[in-house]
């Protein structure tokens, strides 16, 4: 979602880009890189060689991998979102990259966990690496966590919530995200530098399910999760993706409240709100960036 998005807006902007693939990647996705106008290599993040020549040739690494939404057999936090980030970080050092942009999460409220652990090793692997670097720390993505995936089926008007509700959270948008990404490629302001991202204002989640309500004319049902419900699933889970949600959620209850000022003072982009995220998905519309 977020890296077709980056090359997408990359490739907008005219700049000649290499999107990594997988020999079972969709092939639909691959076409979608094809009509961008990606030139195209396969890899895995599981085999640092392919890594290596990957990156030969390219001044700038973009990583937005992780297996939490996304994987296949012989995926977890450890094997690509620890030991692949480090496989990749390395390999783009002794090809020689100039700049090493790694999308990152907000993670120094979350509670330690394994995802929080490979984010952590990682950043701190990078800045050590002699690499330009850029770290982008995203918020809660909007699309992920208010969508039916997630437990916010707004076609249903149901949703469920981590939490009483009542923290306000900076949502962001994945597109959001990803010009932060894409204005930071050889941009000297987003040098050596950790840029927190998240939206325009926060808002709780119960303001939210009220937005949707007013936008669609629906009364939402909405079940909400107990802290302490979620802090026992952690002490009960036995695989570390387990583990990592039931963290996620916590993060969320808690809140994540930022000021978008300073950041957007270095690099201007246009937020999108939840408000508009709602349009678009309760009235089918485009987002326009």
């Amino acid at each position: 979602m977020l890296g077709s998005e980056i090359c997408r807006q990359l490739t907008a902007q005219q700049k000649k880009v290499r999107a990594l693939v997988r020999k079972t990647s969709a092939p639909e996705k691959i076409d979608a890189l094809k009509q961008m106008g990606c030139s195209l290599v396969e890899g895995d993040f599981k085999d640092r060689s392919s890594l290596l020549n990957a990156c030969k040739g390219c001044d700038i690494v973009i990583s937005t991998v992780s297996s939490t939404l996304s994987r296949q057999e012989g995926d977890n936090i450890q094997t690509v979102d620890h030991d692949g980030n480090l496989n990749l970080i390395a390999s783009a050092k002794e090809a020689g990259v100039k700049q090493f942009i790694f999308i990152s999460f907000r993670h120094q409220h979350a509670m330690d966990n394994p995802l929080t652990q490979a984010k952590q090793t990682a950043e701190r692997a990078i800045k050590s690496s002699g690499m330009k670097y850029t770290i982008l720390q995203a918020s809660i993505f909007m699309e992920v966590w208010l969508g039916p995936a997630l437990g916010f089926n707004y076609d249903e008007h149901t949703a469920q919530i981590p939490g009483d509700g009542s923290k306000p959270i900076s949502y962001v948008s994945y597109k959001d995200v990803a010009a932060f990404a894409a204005a930071s490629v050889d941009n000297p302001v987003a040098e050596n530098q950790v840029l927190e991202i998240g939206g325009p204002e926060p808002v709780s989640p119960a303001q939210v399910v009220k937005e949707f309500e007013n936008n669609s004319g629906h009364t939402f049902t909405v079940n909400y999760i107990p802290v302490a419900a979620l802090e026992q699933q952690i002490k009960e889970a036995t695989d570390p993706l387990q583990k990592v949600f039931a963290g996620l959620m916590i993060f969320y209850a808690n809140g994540d409240a930022m000021d978008m000022k300073p950041v957007l003072e270095k690099i201007p982009v246009k937020l999108h709100s939840v408000q508009d995220y709602a349009n678009a998905v309760l009235h089918k519309e485009a987002v326009i960036i």
